[in-house]
């Protein structure tokens, strides 16, 4: 038990120094339509175009968004609902100023509010919403089905919740994750950076060489058959070593400290989650399962 509440303690580190030292991550790309963060949001959540979206928030009164980090998908959900109609509220365990600055920023913070929050505690005192989305967040809680019961437990009649969790990746992929997390969660953020560029480092290089491959199926390292650029093949079967060229070397080296630091990252397959929501008693209306992780919609 002691063991698992200093895992939690450090996990929670991990995000306030996260965000505290990039307080503007993928934000304005998670708000530029055209670019591919913002096309795998919308097209895992089942929305095809950003219309879509808008159509979807614009019933909903009340909107959460559980895990908010630095606010960027706060930002999303408040600017395709009404601000009038509709109050988007964003919850975390990290300083909730740099989501509100950043909001204030992009002049999206009309109607938009924020409350610092743990979602392995009660969260009765935020009241009921129509809407409840948490991305990348669960599965970095010391019980990710208890969170998810404390989100289901606000949810309004009718209302909705959408999660993002990791899945269990191809079993090379799973060790070598596994080993360096092992290696590098225990070090500060300066340190564990460090590592994390050379990482990046191999991203750029694999994908600056544009070479596509023919991979063969490998039924036992799950590896499956067809055409692939060299750095996904490495990135889907053997190790996480992130890059988009639409952001900065620094950003990219984040996103692969925030994978690599976290010491709870847990992973599940889709019935795993699916149970999730049989045992809340929630009808699933929606599910996307890619490389990366697992995304399943349900309404009560």
């Amino acid at each position: 038990m002691t063991n698992q509440l200093s895992q939690e303690k450090k996990t929670k580190k991990t995000f306030r120094d996260k965000w505290v030292n990039n307080p503007d991550l993928a934000f304005s790309q998670t708000l530029d339509s055209k670019s591919e963060i913002f096309k795998w949001i919308l097209n895992r959540n089942g929305f095809k175009k950003p219309e879509d979206l808008q159509k979807y928030l614009k019933s909903k009164k009340r909107v959460l968004d559980a895990g908010c980090g630095n606010g960027r998908v706060t930002a999303l959900l408040r600017k395709y609902s009404d601000p009038k109609t509709t109050e988007v509220v964003g919850v975390d365990v990290a300083p909730i100023e740099i989501a509100r600055g950043n909001l204030k920023k992009y002049k999206l913070d009309q109607n938009t509010n924020f409350s610092q929050a743990d979602l392995m505690k009660s969260l009765k005192k935020l009241g009921q919403f129509d809407f409840i989305y948490s991305q990348e967040v669960l599965h970095h809680t010391k019980n990710p089905q208890k969170a998810f019961n404390n989100l289901v437990e606000i949810l309004s009649p009718k209302g909705e919740i959408a999660i993002y969790v990791y899945k269990k990746k191809a079993p090379i992929r799973e060790f070598v994750d596994d080993y360096i997390r092992e290696r590098i969660s225990k070090l500060p953020y300066n340190q564990a950076m460090k590592v994390c560029r050379e990482i990046t480092e191999l991203g750029k290089v694999l994908s600056e060489t544009k070479t596509k491959i023919k991979v063969p199926k490998v039924e036992i390292l799950e590896i499956d058959g067809g055409a692939l650029d060299l750095q996904r093949f490495i990135y889907h079967y053997f190790m996480k070593c992130f890059w988009n060229p639409d952001l900065s070397f620094e950003a990219n080296t984040a996103i692969n400290f925030d994978w690599y630091h976290p010491q709870i990252c847990a992973r599940y397959d889709l019935e795993e989650i699916k149970e999730w929501f049989k045992a809340a008693d929630l009808k699933i209306t929606q599910t996307c399962v890619d490389h990366y992780g697992i995304t399943v919609r349900g309404k009560k």
